[in-house]
């Protein structure tokens, strides 16, 4: 990889941040209404998961290009943890002082965020795991039955604590869904057991991305995760995806539009980590001659985000009610995108080593 491409791939997720970041602060004060106070605050923190990407994506090309340091191992992924624990905080104090109906938007919006700043702490973990990111060339390439951990691979115990960090994540944001499902039943509890449920999905994808890493730098990466972890990627999308156009089909109440559409768009950003995890599971100890066509998959499904976003801004004109699914779409879609920098910063990586 050269250095113009490189600075072209970091550059991606940090322009999509600036995307979310500026058009969910736009939005957040163009009015005072239910609507632009969920859309803003929700696609202003998506852009904390692209900043989470960005660290990704710089931890990595840093070790491609050969100017990765000890700094840099500390750097990115601070940043990345930083930012995740913003958002937790921010959106914790937000549903926590939602006490009545008449607090609804603080309740949801305050939820939401709380649940992107699980994602983007899985996301830092993801980084995290890639500072040694350039082992896994080398062991893609080493023989079959060696499985020896190189010297310079993480601790056991440094393994651990990483395979545990998304796995709670995952199910603080699972146990936050179910319970807001199994309250009695408000507008509110609503869209946030199913969107925070969605999110959960995304941090159970990121499971299978960090062991999957860790695994492949370990050289302990078995032929039964290659199957395994990407089946659980297709899973958690395809369960959101037919999630979201279930309640879309139901669509009993009004308030069941802005979950249903934002639950289709967390499935195609499931489908987006796919694309990372079912490459590496892809090329590890053979070769594939369709991995430079992988990252098409998280363009289409950024494509897929935003064009569904422009159909329901048309809809908003004749119906609110899926207002903030529209503007919530376009941040989702431009964390796709996002990933589209990381996945080909994978292939790069991965067919540079012989």
């Amino acid at each position: 990889m050269n250095y113009t491409v490189s600075v072209i791939f970091r550059a991606i997720p940090l322009m999509m941040m600036a995307v979310c970041v500026g058009y969910g602060l736009y939005v957040w004060n163009a009015a005072d209404s239910t609507g632009n106070f969920v859309a803003g605050r929700v696609v202003t923190a998506l852009g904390i998961i692209c900043l989470c990407l960005f660290c990704t994506a710089a931890t990595i090309i840093r070790q491609l290009i050969g100017r990765y340091t000890s700094f840099d191992r500390f750097f990115y992924p601070s940043i990345g943890y930083l930012a995740a624990t913003a958002a937790v905080i921010y959106g914790t104090t937000l549903f926590i002082g939602a006490t009545n109906a008449e607090q609804a938007r603080e309740y949801v919006a305050g939820h939401v965020i709380f649940g992107v700043g699980l994602v983007s702490g899985c996301v830092a973990t993801v980084a995290t795991a890639s500072t040694k990111f350039s082992l896994i060339p080398v062991n893609a390439h080493s023989p079959e039955n060696d499985t020896q951990i190189p010297s310079t691979a993480f601790r056991r115990s440094t393994v651990l604590v990483l395979s545990a960090i998304p796995i709670a994540l995952a199910s603080v944001a699972w146990v936050v869904a179910i319970t807001n499902l199994v309250l009695p039943s408000t507008p509110e509890r609503f869209t946030v057991g199913h969107v925070v449920g969605g999110l959960a999905m995304i941090c159970t994808s990121l499971i299978g991305l960090v062991l999957t890493i860790l695994h492949q730098v370990q050289k302990s990466y078995s032929p039964r995760e290659q199957l395994l972890w990407p089946v659980l990627v297709i899973a958690m999308g395809s369960l959101s995806l037919i999630w979201g156009i279930i309640l879309l089909v139901l669509h009993s109440e009004s308030y069941f539009w802005t979950p249903g559409f934002v639950m289709i768009g967390l499935g195609l950003v499931c489908f987006s980590i796919l694309s990372k995890v079912g490459l590496l599971a892809l090329v590890w100890r053979r070769t594939f001659p369709l991995a430079n066509r992988v990252p098409l998959l998280p363009i289409t499904t950024a494509l897929a985000c935003l064009f569904l976003a422009a159909f329901l801004f048309q809809a908003a004109v004749v119906d609110s009610n899926v207002f903030i699914a529209a503007h919530v779409l376009v941040g989702l879609g431009a964390i796709c995108f996002s990933l589209y920098s990381i996945v080909s910063i994978l292939e790069s990586g991965t067919s540079s080593a012989g």
